[in-house]
Formats: C-alpha cells, sequence, structure tokens
C-alpha cells in the first residue's frame, strides 16, 4: 500500500524520507514541487497528485507536508487518515511536531514508522500500544541510550495486541479514576456583504481522556443525537448499537483518544455566533479609503467570545493604514499588506471597533473587489450545534469515577465578504 514517506518543510526542502518496500527515488517529489508552486496558499495544494507511476497523496500539519507515495489504486481518505495519525502520535510522543521535534528525535520517529506500517500496511497505530512498544523519550532514557547503546524498543509484546480489545492493554490501575470528555466544534462559513450565510457547517470532534482501572464498559448517550451526520467513529465503539439507539458503547483506550468526528451540515442548525458591521470604502480618484469596522456577539447563549483575531489582505494599492481601534492592538505590513486586528475578548456593553483612514497610491484606479475579512475566535463552554451529552455510564467495575465534560466553539474558516 503506502511505499515510501517523504516529510518537506515550509522551504521545500525534503528533511525525513522511510521507505517500507523499495526505495522511490526523491525526484518522485518534484511533481508535488510543482503543484505546490502552482497553489496561491500552502493549505491549497491538492491532496493527491497522480504521476505517471505513483500517486502522491500529503495532508499538511504544522507547516510540514507528510507526503505518501503509493503505487497501487487505495482509498485516499485511508492514506490520509493513517498520516493524520502518524502527525497526532508524534505530538504524543514529543509534545510538539516540528521539525526541529522530528530531526531531535529522528531514532524515535523511525522506530515508530516502523510498527505504524508493516510492509506498508496499518499495523499499531494506538498511542497506548506503541507507547508499550516503544516508550516515549525523556533526558535520562536519551542519555542513557547514547551511553550503553540500548533503544526505546520495548522487551515484551504489548498486551493489549493479544487480546480481544487490542487498543486497550491488560492490568491497567489508578488511585484517582477519571474520564472527561472534550466536545470541539469548528465553525466554517462564509458571510455576504448583507450579513446573509452563504455556507456554513461545522465539524466536531469529541476528544477523551480516560484513566480508569480495569476493564470498563462505557455508554454515552446525547440528548439530540440526531443532530449528528457523517459520523466517524474510534474502533472501540460498537456500531450497531449506536445505529439501533444512538448510543456509544465502547470499552475505552487508555489514556488520549478521539472517541468520534462529526459534521453538521444543515445550515438552518448552525447558529453564527458574531456579527460584523462593515463599512470599507474606495473613492474613484481619491489616494485615501475609508475603513470601519464592528464586531459583536450573536446566538453565544450569553457565553463570552474570548481570542478573537480579525485579519484582512488589502488591496495591492494600500500604501498605509492609519486606524483606531477601540479595543486591542492592530498591524498593517505595507509589502504583504495584511491587516492584522488582535481583539481579545469581546464585551457586549462596548463592542470592539477598529475606524479609519487608509493611503492610496497617488493615481492609481480604483480596487476592482473589496477585501474579504476573515475572524478567529473561541467560545467555552458553548458546543454551537447544540449538542449536549446526556449521561455517561459504566459498567463491568464496581467504583465510581469522576466524570467531566468540557464545550468549545472555535471559528475555522469564517469569513466575511465586504
Amino acid at each position: 500500500m503506502i511505499h515510501s514517506l517523504f516529510l518537506v518543510n515550509a522551504s521545500g526542502d525534503i528533511f525525513l524520507e522511510k521507505h517500507w518496500k523499495s526505495v522511490v527515488s526523491r525526484s518522485v517529489c518534484d511533481y508535488f514541487f510543482e503543484a505546490q508552486e502552482r497553489a496561491t496558499e500552502p493549505e491549497n495544494v491538492p491532496p493527491v497528485i497522480p504521476t505517471p507511476h505513483h500517486y502522491l497523496i500529503s495532508v499538511l500539519r504544522h507547516r510540514i507536508y507528510f507526503v505518501a507515495v503509493i503505487q497501487s489504486e487505495v482509498p485516499p481518505l485511508f492514506v490520509i487518515e493513517f498520516l493524520h495519525r502518524v502527525v497526532d502520535t508524534f505530538q504524543d510522543y514529543f509534545g510538539v511536531c516540528t521539525e526541529a521535534a522530528i530531526k531531535d528525535n529522528v531514532v524515535v520517529v523511525y522506530e515508530l514508522l516502523e510498527e505504524m506500517l508493516d510492509n506498508g500496511f496499518p499495523l499499531a497505530t494506538e498511542s497506548n500500544i506503541l507507547k508499550e512498544l516503544i516508550k516515549p523519550p525523556t533526558i535520562l532514557r536519551t542519555m542513557v541510550n547514547t551511553i550503553t547503546g540500548s533503544t526505546n524498543v520495548g522487551e515484551q509484546l504489548p498486551t493489549g495486541q493479544l487480546s480481544v480489545v487490542p487498543w486497550r492493554r491488560t492490568g491497567v490501575k489508578y488511585t484517582n479514576n477519571e474520564a472527561y470528555f472534550d466536545v470541539v466544534e469548528e465553525i466554517d462559513a462564509i458571510i455576504d456583504k448583507s450579513g446573509s450565510t452563504i455556507t456554513a457547517e461545522i465539524q466536531g470532534v469529541i476528544d477523551a481522556c480516560v484513566k480508569l482501572t480495569g476493564m470498563p464498559d462505557l455508554t454515552l448517550s446525547f440528548m439530540n443525537p440526531r443532530l449528528l451526520d457523517d459520523v466517524s467513529f474510534h474502533p472501540c465503539v460498537r456500531f450497531k448499537r449506536w445505529e439501533a439507539e444512538r448510543i456509544l458503547s465502547f470499552i475505552p483506550p487508555d489514556g488520549n483518544f478521539r472517541l468520534l468526528s462529526y459534521h453538521v451540515s444543515s445550515q438552518n442548525l448552525v447558529a453564527i455566533p458574531v456579527y460584523v458591521k462593515h463599512n470599507i470604502t474606495f473613492r474613484e480618484g481619491s489616494s485615501q479609503g475609508r475603513f470601519d469596522l464592528t464586531l459583536g456577539p450573536k446566538q453565544t447563549m450569553g457565553k463570552a467570545v474570548e481570542s478573537v483575531l480579525v485579519s484582512s489582505q488589502l488591496p495591492r494599492g494600500v500604501l498605509n493604514a492609519n486606524l483606531n481601534p477601540s479595543q486591542g492592538t492592530y498591524t498593517f505590513d505595507p509589502v504583504t499588506k495584511l491587516l492584522t486586528w488582535d481583539v481579545g475578548k469581546i464585551n457586549p456593553q462596548k463592542l470592539p471597533s477598529l475606524k479609519g483612514t487608509m493611503s492610496l497610491q497617488a493615481g492609481a484606479s480604483k480596487p476592482d473587489e473589496n477585501p474579504t475579512i476573515n475572524i478567529q475566535f473561541k467560545i467555552q463552554q458553548m458546543a454551537i450545534s447544540g449538542l449536549k451529552v446526556n449521561r455517561l455510564d459504566m459498567y463491568g467495575e464496581k467504583y465510581k469515577p469522576f466524570k467531566g465534560i468540557k464545550y468549545m466553539t472555535k471559528a475555522g474558516k469564517f469569513q466575511v465578504r465586504t
């Protein structure tokens, strides 16, 4: 299936490669570099690139392209999901998934890739199973390995690999038994000039951190499970029960894992949590333009909108921007023409605004189109789709665990046209 994996940094250099079958020449990445040059933005590189003898399937995470080389036809989403799992594993092991972290832990990286893929096919991709196979790097362990020439590879086969529940090791014991679930929703939306919604959808995930003794069997039910379309589950979830009763029933892996991801695409179910009042004008023959922007919360059920960041790519003819923010700070890059306004938290009693003038090149014609406004934000303790967990029950063990649910909404690609 997967023949080779190349890691490409933001500068376009291949800094790591791994081959499972025959060695594939680096020159195959030339097709990827050509596609990268044609793309206007880094994330716009096509995820699947056909070449005369191979397919290149890639994902972009943390400013690194993970490029898999395939020789026969396979479902692209299968490979993309595996590549995301590789990135998540690196992040779990090293804290961050950056070029520096990968280079510093290159031996562990190769050991992980060797275990995660066997002859090109996914084998062990569960974090807790991998941690039994290959111990996470620590300063002390790295020093001992350097002196003695030993490796991080464990001497025994993980107990989970031998059981009917391969994602959970046996004999797990904790003094504090806890199960935490984070419902995180990302809203993608395009709002037109008049404030009407052109398109809006929600991508959601439920991430879990479960530290329970023994072999617990959990059930998680929702107040309104019919909201969820296009649901993707962790292998531990019993799919038949979900289809019949809309209840999640599972024996959880030990530690952190993604229980499910879902999609809400019905536009009437997607509430838009912020509104923008804007007046951006350029007059023909004038060397100045007007910039007026006000933000406010909408349909947030009383929750605060935080970490608000507004950015806008101004037209090429703009030389400078002289603006006055009522809150936060703004920067304007005269080279890239990118205006960024760090708003912070929106106070509904005193709405943040950014007003002022833009200097244009003398004699330049009026820009063809007004700039678009991109907004990032976070809302704690709210799922914008209205999804709510009803209850979490545990069977198979006698103790009472501590349970916690947290909700968060954040902006994905949230764009306002002016």
